[in-house]
């Protein structure tokens, strides 16, 4: 790398080691979503009956 090699490897490892923390928020922060969700759902069951239970709405 002509010499440069101890300046690039770290930026690699910087750059994989942020991009790896970005990827375990992203996931960390799907999973509080889900659970929020499915919380919310289960406290208003009738409403997700009604969207499903076919039919038209008028």
């Amino acid at each position: 790398m002509g010499g440069y090699g101890g300046f690039v490897w770290p930026a690699f490892g910087l750059t994989a080691a942020v991009l790896l923390a970005l990827l375990a928020e992203s996931l960390r922060r799907l999973k509080a979503a889900q659970k929020a969700l499915a919380r919310l759902e289960a406290q208003s069951p009738s409403r997700r009956q009604r969207r499903t239970s076919g039919g038209a709405q008028t």
